[in-house]
């Protein structure tokens, strides 16, 4: 809906946990978003292995999330929009939605090495960013490539409702309950 602010929640979810819902309803509150979308990756650019299918990733999200959450909307976006890298699929959504306002959303570690995706500044530019920390990388995200290159344009974490009507670049970290369980960590200890 025109007006609306939307988190965009990006990842494999192989499989998805209870850390993405903490993320995802902390983030939602701290931000004062309207819906947070959770966009299931056919791929991970940056992972060699190939995830469960994404009927079933899809399925166990949506499981997690549960039917009662309205706020929050499972997708496979980018299978759709055929893209592969964050930063078309921003864009493409963007250009789908001009009267939405997206922030993306990440965790800690993913900010560590942002400088790694796919023309990361050019998604710095284009984008907002919340990141949620994670056990081992507060401190690394916070000194991180992208960190440093945009740090004039961090905001304080106490002021995390006005991401909404900055526009990029910018980025806050934020402080919170953190939660160490990792979608690798199950996969490899369901196998």
């Amino acid at each position: 809906m025109p007006g609306m602010t939307v988190g965009l929640f990006g990842g494999s979810f192989d499989p998805p946990h209870k850390g993405h819902s903490l993320v995802s309803a902390k983030l939602q509150a701290a931000l004062g978003l309207d819906a947070v979308w959770w966009l299931v990756a056919p791929q991970n650019p940056l992972k060699s292995a190939s995830p469960d299918t994404m009927e079933n990733r899809l399925k166990a999200c949506r499981e997690l999330v549960g039917p009662l959450n309205n706020r929050v909307y499972i997708s496979d976006e980018e299978t759709r929009l055929g893209t592969r890298h964050t930063v078309d699929t921003v864009q493409r959504l963007r250009q789908a939605h001009p009267q939405v306002k997206f922030i993306w959303l990440m965790g800690a570690d993913n900010m560590a090495t942002l400088h790694h995706w796919k023309d990361w500044q050019v998604l710095m530019h284009d984008v907002p960013m919340a990141i949620y920390p994670r056990p081992g990388y507060v401190v690394k995200a916070g000194l991180s490539p992208a960190a440093q290159q945009f740090g004039n344009y961090r905001i304080a974490a106490d002021q995390a409702t006005h991401l909404k009507t900055i526009e990029a670049p910018a980025w806050v970290l934020l402080t919170g309950r953190m939660d160490d369980i990792s979608s690798t960590e199950l996969r490899n200890n369901s196998s």
